[in-house]
This record gives C-alpha cells, sequence and structure tokens, in this order.
C-alpha cells in the first residue's frame, strides 16, 4: 500500500467498527464543544461520497486543492478523499496573513480552496477569477480541465508544505505519498519505549495538520497502525492534561516549549490519571525534559528530521540510554547515511559539532525524501550539493553512534572565532527563577564580529528593580554555568517571545528584532559587564 488513502481504505474494511477520529468535550473545541467521535467506517462512507463528487466535477491527477480547514474531522475527509483520486493538498496555516496566503496558492497554483464556514465571508474574494474559495458543504465547481481520477503512484506528489520562512520566503516542498508511509514506518517501528500496538494506541497532537510532524507521524502513523487520532485545535494548557486523560491518548506529542508551559503550572489531578506510554518532543529543552518526565511520569522521545528529509533522515532516542541534561537526538534511522562535517567541508574529529548532512543509502540518496522545492529546482540542487543534503543543523557524535543537537548553523553566535550555541545560553538564563522564557540570537558586532544578545520575558519571581539592575543580575547569575564570552552582551525585557503555530521560536523574527534593538539603542548593553567578568576570573 503505497498512499494514505490505499492504508486507510484498507484499515476501514478491515475493522470499520474501530475508533479513527475523536476529541473529549473537556478539549473545549469551539466548532465541537461536546467532543466527537469517528471510526474507520463512519469516516471511509463520508470519503467515498466526497471522492466520487470531486472525480464527477474533474478533479484528479495533476489537481492541487489548498485546504483552510484546521485540524477539524473535515479535514481528513477532504485529505483522503482527493488522496483516493491522486489530487494533491496545500494544507493553509490559518494564521497567515492576507499577503501570506496569497503567495501560497500562487506558487501552488491553486485554483480552489476549502475553507471552514467562518472564514468564507473574509476569504471569498481573496484572488477572483483566480482562486475559488468554497466551504464545507457547497456545491463543488467544475474544474478547469478535465483530470483522471485515480490513486496516484508511489512517487506522485500527496501534498505540499511550505517550509516556515525565518530567513526568507516559504519554499513549497514537494511530499509524495511514498514521503508520507516511509515517515509513518519509521514513527510507527522506533521501538525502546515508543512501541506500539495493532488498534491499540491513540494519539493526541496539538500540531496542525499542515505540519510534517502531525500529518505524517500522527495522521498517517496511526492510520498504519488502526490507531485513532486526538487532533486538538491548538494546544491549550489549562485543558491539556483533561484531554490526555479523557481521551485516553496513550502517545502525546509536546514539540518546543510546551513542556515549559506546563512545568509552570500548578498540579491537577489529571496530569496523573493519563494512560500515556511516551511524548515525542523534539526540541524540547534538556532541563525541561528531566523535569517533566519526574512530574508526569512519561518519557519525551527526543527525535530530528526535517519537512524536506521525512521518514528516510531521521533519528530518534526511543530504543537508547544517554546522559540525562544533554541534547542527544538519537540514532540515525536505519537506511539512512550520514556526515557531520566542518566549515571546511571535511569530516568532523568524534565529539566535535559540524554539519549534518543526510541521504538514503543504496542506489537513489534521495529516496523518501522530499521531491523537491516547488518552482525552486536551483534551491533544490544547491541543497543537494555533492549528493548530500545539506540540514543546515550542527551536530556532534558520541562513541556509541548517538548524535546530539548541537545549534542551527544560522543561530550560532560567532564571536571573536568561538562558536557559540543559543541554546546553551538559554538554557543557562532559564535556571534563575526570574527568567520565564528566553531567546538568544547573534547580533553583528564591530570588533568581534557576532555578540550574543537575549531577549528575557520576566516571571513573576523578579524583584522590582531597573530594568537595567535586572539584566546586570540575571547575566551574572548565568555567569555561573557558561563562560563569560557566552554571556550576552545586550538583553532587552519583552512581553512576550514570538512563537510559531508549532510552538517553535520564530528565530528569524527574532534576529531582525534584536538588530533593530541594536540600532535604535533600546538594548540594554552589558558588553562591559562582560569584560569585567572576565578579569575577574
Amino acid at each position: 500500500m503505497h498512499s494514505p488513502y490505499l492504508l486507510f481504505e484498507h484499515q476501514a474494511l478491515k475493522a470499520p467498527e474501530a475508533l479513527m477520529l475523536t476529541a473529549p468535550r473537556s478539549a473545549k473545541l469551539p466548532y465541537a464543544p461536546d467532543g466527537f467521535r469517528f471510526s474507520y467506517g463512519e469516516i471511509f462512507a463520508r470519503v467515498s461520497i466526497l471522492k466520487q463528487t470531486f472525480a464527477d466535477a474533474g478533479y484528479g491527477i495533476g489537481s492541487r486543492i489548498a485546504l483552510l480547514l484546521e485540524n477539524r474531522p473535515e479535514f481528513f475527509d477532504f485529505w483522503l478523499a482527493l488522496n483516493a483520486i491522486g489530487a494533491s493538498i496545500v494544507p493553509i496555516n490559518p494564521d497567515l496573513r492576507r499577503d501570506e496566503m496569497l503567495f501560497q496558492l500562487d506558487m501552488a497554483e491553486a485554483s480552489l480552496m476549502i475553507v471552514i464556514a467562518e472564514r468564507l465571508g473574509e476569504l471569498r474574494d481573496i484572488k477572483p477569477n483566480v482562486v475559488t474559495v468554497i466551504a464545507v458543504g457547497d456545491e463543488l465547481p467544475a474544474s478547469a480541465q478535465k483530470c483522471e481520477a485515480r490513486p496516484g503512484g508511489p512517487e506522485a506528489e500527496c501534498a505540499l508544505l511550505f517550509t516556515s520562512g525565518s530567513t526568507g520566503k516559504p519554499k513549497g516542498c514537494i511530499l509524495s505519498n511514498i514521503y508520507f508511509i516511509t515517515i509513518a514506518e519509521w514513527y510507527t517501528t522506533q521501538g525502546g519505549i515508543a512501541e506500539m500496538g495493532e488498534g491499540r494506541e491513540v494519539a493526541l497532537t496539538p500540531l496542525p495538520m499542515f505540519h510534517m510532524n502531525a500529518l505524517g507521524c500522527t495522521a498517517v502513523g496511526m492510520i498504519m497502525k488502526g490507531g485513532a487520532i486526538v487532533p486538538l485545535d491548538r494546544f491549550h494548557a489549562s485543558s491539556w492534561w483533561d484531554s490526555i486523560a479523557d481521551s485516553q491518548a496513550t502517545i502525546i506529542h509536546c514539540l518546543g516549549v510546551i513542556p515549559a508551559v506546563l512545568l509552570q503550572l500548578p498540579a491537577v489531578a489529571a496530569e496523573q490519571a493519563h494512560k500515556v506510554k511516551f511524548a515525542l518532543g523534539p526540541g524540547v529543552n534538556a532541563r525541561h525534559k528531566i523535569e517533566f518526565e519526574e512530574r508526569y511520569r512519561i518519557p519525551i522521545v527526543e527525535a530530528w528530521a526535517m519537512t524536506e528529509t521525512g521518514g528516510r533522515g531521521v533519528t530518534t532516542t526511543a530504543a537508547d540510554d544517554y546522559t540525562p541534561g544533554l541534547r542527544c537526538i538519537g540514532r540515525p534511522r536505519a537506511g539512512m547515511d550520514f556526515r557531520i562535517v566542518d566549515d571546511g567541508g571535511k569530516d568532523a574529529e568524534l565529539g566535535r559539532p559540524g554539519e549534518l548532512l543526510v541521504r538514503a543509502k543504496g542506489d537513489n540518496p534521495r529516496d523518501g525524501f522530499f521531491s523537491g522545492y516547488l518552482k525552486d529546482e536551483k534551491a533544490t540542487e544547491e541543497a543537494w550539493e555533492g549528493g548530500w543534503f545539506h540540514t543546515g543543523d550542527v551536530v556532534y557524535a558520541d562513541e556509541k553512534g548517538l548524535l546530539y543537537f548541537f545549534d542551527r548553523k544560522k543561530s550560532i553566535v560567532r564571536r571573536s572565532g568561538e562558536n557559540i550555541a543559543v541554546l546553551e545560553v538559554e538554557a543557562a538564563l532559564a535556571k534563575n527563577p526570574g527568567v520565564k522564557a528566553a531567546a538568544v540570537t547573534p547580533v553583528p558586532d564591530d570588533l568581534r564580529g557576532e555578540e550574543v544578545f537575549a531577549f528575557i520575558v520576566e516571571s513573576e519571581a523578579v524583584e522590582p528593580a531597573e530594568p537595567a539592575e535586572k539584566a546586570r543580575l540575571m547575566i551574572e547569575s548565568a555567569a555561573a554555568d557558561i563562560a563569560y564570552h557566552k554571556l550576552p552582551g545586550y538583553v532587552v525585557f519583552i512581553d512576550r517571545l514570538p512563537i510559531s503555530s508549532t510552538q517553535k521560536l520564530q528565530r528569524g523574527e527574532i534576529k531582525t528584532m534584536a538588530a533593530t534593538a541594536v540600532e535604535d539603542g533600546t538594548a540594554i548593553d552589558l558588553r562591559k559587564l562582560k569584560a569585567a567578568i572576565r578579569k575577574s576570573r
């Protein structure tokens, strides 16, 4: 079975009564206040009608349809129906601004967008005479071009997902049927603490279906195992544990800052009433991971992948032990080839950080990866320079073959010839009880090339004081854990950090904000304090 629809069809015919989509009342979904429960058979019946409707209207192989359906059950109906006839979907982030949405629609050349009813009035005329916008339940317009309606092959396009665009315009990643099958196979066979049973798992995710983690791992993975999906609208700290307990989730996903937010909340009964076996938590702060596991009795599986690498270039910690407190991303998947290279392109020494290059073993190094960037062959080939996909992530390896994340290549602060990982600085700042959250980024420095800059969100524990004095105390506190040159040379206190819809820091926006703060003089300059700390050691 080489497509998500064929997997789904197999499960629906084998076990039509099995639960596929569910959300409890406690999730407080605005579009389903009482929650919902749908079996494979119920969804199969809806999908069967929809796929015939699309086929009769002329859609099929070569069609590309935009979907702004959030994580609602209707998303799964339309996605699977379109995949059944060989059409590709373009899941749209509902938080996009008008111009951002137009960019993606233009890039995808989508002539049809299906939206939730609440957005129809706003988006109906987003691009008159070019993009037809309808709501769920509206009459389907005929396709401008008659297409053959049949399941696409393994390499056929299944979805077009856009990168975050944190350092430029987003790129459209063409993702094939086999891409999704490959990532689901990896997800369901990690083993160790992530062992999954047939027809027994319930996976809850607050992540959006326009993200490869939710669409590839949770959705296709659960379909592959005959499990159930709990697609929340987004992360809500207040109802998180009730949603998990009431849905009887056995797997949860908690990217980015979710554990950090949860750890600040007072204890509730529901946090101990869960049935969760593990959480997939790529990018969780190492210290937060320790605290999360101790408090909630849920092991976090760290992993690494990119939209471009999918399930072929991927790692996991599920089956390995490693030193707590280190940002281990685990063991590379079987069938993945990799190199860690220095700035000169030579293999880095064991234990030394370098850029991670990945490919599939065998005759086709791109097997299971994305099919390319839409309308950007140059960027695609640059990413695959020398026959390896250049990830832009800096990692190092240990003697056991485990990989450890150091930083994004573009996030590293290059100060006076020293590479400084922003994650290490953020972790040191976060130890201070007065720091609720921190984001570190490089800013230009005439003398040292770059300097360390920190945005800090204060916690309620901060004693009243002048900003400069508070910044001084926080930096002196961090100096107990990291070398002087890693300390922030600039600080700005901020109410909230820019976070993406997948709970990740918006590094590109943070870098731009920092440069502006230095230029206009609103940043607190702590470079003399750094020099004083150096002299005192």
